[in-house]
């Protein structure tokens, strides 16, 4: 029985390094994707004067800064730190990622507010529509599967950061609703109002992140 119960314990802590490492892969995947994203979608929204679009690529660079903590917190576990190391790290990336969702909010109340301001109607672009339906696409299969990740290894601060990209998705509704609408009934409006109604979500998130209170679902 001793036998049974070292194999068994064993078997958990390979697949927890398993879990890991898919984790490590996915937030690497992240990390590569919102460069790209932030890329396209600055220079897209420069070429179509669309503020939307700015918006959106600096939200992509917000996400590849929580990617980036993310990436040092799973690379102290896989480097083989002890628990306490693991844990003051997981606190230090939490805090930072909940001040990255209040970072998000303002960001999201600002660029909404003013383009309803403004009565300021997103530019049409093909790129944008493009690179918002692929990021509709992409980000939350990401997100279910660090998720998963989180839930397996037990870190908040990777549910946390997966959580975001889950809000990165739907920016990119947002986006996607205010390009398409804009462009085919002249609703200008339909991008800051969905975007807006996320941010009760974001603080609620990020003042979870800061206090500590995150838990793994």
């Amino acid at each position: 029985m001793a036998i049974e119960r070292l194999d068994s314990h064993g078997s958990a802590l390979v697949q927890e390094r398993d879990w890991v490492r898919i984790g490590l892969w996915l937030v690497g995947a992240t990390l590569a994707y919102n460069v790209i994203e932030a890329i396209v979608a600055l220079w897209s929204g420069a070429v179509a004067d669309s503020i939307a679009l700015l918006g959106f690529g600096l939200d992509s660079v917000i996400e590849v800064a929580a990617a980036a903590m993310m990436l040092w917190r799973l690379a102290v576990e896989t480097g083989g730190a002890d628990h306490e190391t693991i844990e003051r790290t997981e606190h230090r990336v939490r805090v930072f990622i909940g001040a990255t969702f209040l970072m998000l909010a303002v960001y999201v109340t600002g660029q909404a507010g003013w383009t309803l301001w403004q009565a300021q109607a997103p530019s049409e672009s093909l790129v944008g529509i493009i690179l918002a339906a692929a990021s509709l696409v992409v980000m939350p299969l990401v997100s279910w599967g660090k998720l998963r990740a989180a839930r397996e290894i037990g870190s908040a601060a990777l549910r946390a950061e997966a959580r975001e990209t889950l809000a990165c998705s739907y920016l990119s509704f947002a986006l996607l609703v205010g390009l398409v609408a804009n462009a085919t009934v002249g609703w200008w409006w339909a991008d800051p109002v969905a975007a807006l109604v996320m941010v009760p979500w974001l603080v609620k998130e990020g003042r979870e992140g800061l206090s500590g209170d995150a838990c793994v679902d």
